[in-house]
């Protein structure tokens, strides 16, 4: 069996650790298929549980599940013993036990090298259980201090224990997510809300869309692997490159970049199909006639509005969805305080954390600073393209460009510190573009507070009595 593991992960090019891994992550599909038929929720649970320890073990070996352990039950305790502190309490805790992994592991280094192991899936696991004891601790808040989307997904009753285990590890989405709130996964396997039985007879099915994330996994694999071997991240330490101009650096910046994110791809596509297949993905019903089912709960990447991009701001919105909106939800939006408008501090701490969350390496850091800088900058063309009067159309047409334009080459330069993660290679990429992309962000933003652009016209509001 070693032998055939070791042959068949030497013909595609990768260690028998990061075969295994594929190997069980791509079984979470049929695990997941089956979830859909079991019945009873507290079998559901049962099996939920189950089938993800035994996943993990498959993966990573018997410690992972150790690991796990130790967050969902800091988790649960705190939100048992000190429900008015549970929140913050588990935000701690879990952000401190998977610091310490990452210290202990240092995984960047791992994968770079083709070697894996369990911090990636705890660190989903993480948000999960963090903000299942947000959203307890929510529970006990009045309507009026709360956003809508407190309203939608507090819990008014602590989940079992068993309900619990069954969130946090339900069809191998703490492998590679998508973060799904724990109301959502209640609701799910109690045929609640959205997933309650129909009034028209209405039943949505989960096949289509899950070809469709097949297909699409299956196409991002195949380029990967075709750009990968041209575009290496070593090139950027050779003396060819060394030896370029500014322009082709620049350039070769960009299809790195690009090869890299197509990995990304083709994981999140297995997990969004894992995730849809199950039925936890659905997320209601078009308006359209006949009405059809939509899946965007276990949507993780919008590939085109990435590569597409016309601004910085849209690339949240755009890439690994659901962490973004856990940041946003759990992160941003509670940093502001109430009357006040969020400003660069509030993206600068969700930055961070985002970057605390991935690992403690420089190019980590530098990458989720580089990108507060990159979205300021673009918001900083948009502010100037919305003040733009309708009759100078040409003028704002260049300005949408620019930062179009922007967005494409920051990004691409900021991602080399993601994926190099050394400070020393990190900064010598950036010194062979002579440090365009820190820099052009530095200035747009200084040149906001000189040419301030004047708040678009709107159209007068009519009045009541017309």
């Amino acid at each position: 069996m070693d032998l055939e593991m070791e042959s068949m992960a030497a013909s595609i090019g990768v260690s028998v650790a990061v075969l295994r891994f594929l190997l069980c992550f791509l079984a979470t599909i049929p695990v997941s298929f089956l979830w859909r038929f079991v019945p009873g929720r507290l079998a559901k649970h049962i099996y939920a549980a189950g089938t993800g320890a035994l996943l993990s073990y498959l993966s990573f070996g018997f410690s992972s599940n150790l690991h796990f352990l130790v967050p969902m039950l800091l988790g649960y305790a705190s939100m048992v013993l000190f429900r008015r502190r549970c929140g913050i309490i588990t935000f701690f805790l879990g952000f401190g036990y998977l610091i310490g992994c990452h210290v202990y592991y240092m995984s960047g280094d791992a994968w770079k090298e083709g070697g894996i192991d369990a911090t990636g899936a705890l660190m989903v696991l993480t948000l999960k259980v963090i903000s299942c004891a947000i959203n307890y601790n929510d529970g006990i808040l009045k309507d009026e201090g709360l956003r809508e989307a407190q309203k939608k997904n507090r819990l008014i009753k602590l989940p079992s224990l068993l309900e619990y285990f069954g969130y946090c590890l339900c069809c191998g989405s703490h492998f590679a997510g998508p973060v799904f709130e724990m109301k959502d996964y209640l609701d799910c396997t109690e045929r609640k809300g959205i997933w309650s039985p129909s009034d028209k007879g209405l039943s949505p099915s989960p096949y289509g869309a899950t070809m469709r994330a097949l297909l699409q996994a299956a196409f991002c694999m195949a380029l990967y692997l075709y750009l990968v071997p041209h575009f290496p991240l070593s090139r950027f330490n050779d003396d060819i490159y060394q030896a370029w101009g500014f322009w082709k650096r620049l350039g070769y910046q960009y299809m790195s970049g690009f090869t890299a994110r197509w990995k990304y791809y083709f994981i999140w596509s297995i997990s969004e199909a894992s995730i849809i297949i199950s039925g936890l993905g659905f997320s209601g019903w078009t308006e359209s006639s006949p009405p059809k089912p939509q899946w965007d709960r276990a949507k993780n990447v919008d590939i085109l509005g990435v590569e597409l991009a016309k601004s910085a701001v849209e690339l949240p919105l755009v890439w690994n969805i659901q962490v973004s909106t856990w940041l946003r939800h759990y992160v941003y939006d509670r940093l502001v305080q109430k009357g006040k408008k969020p400003g660069f501090f509030q993206l600068l701490a969700t930055q961070t954390v985002s970057a605390i969350w991935h690992g403690l390496y420089p190019g980590y850091i530098i990458f989720f600073v580089q990108s507060a800088l990159m979205i300021a900058g673009s918001r900083v063309i948009y502010r100037w393209q919305q003040a733009i009067p309708p009759n100078m159309a040409l003028v704002k047409n260049i300005l949408v460009f620019l930062n179009f334009a922007y967005t494409l080459m920051v990004l691409n330069y900021s991602c080399i510190g993601f994926m190099v993660l050394s400070l020393h290679e990190t900064i010598a990429s950036y010194r062979s573009v002579y440090y365009v992309g820190t820099i052009v962000p530095i200035v747009l933003i200084l040149l906001s507070y000189v040419i301030k652009p004047a708040k678009p016209v709107r159209p007068p509001k009519p009045r009541k009595d017309q």
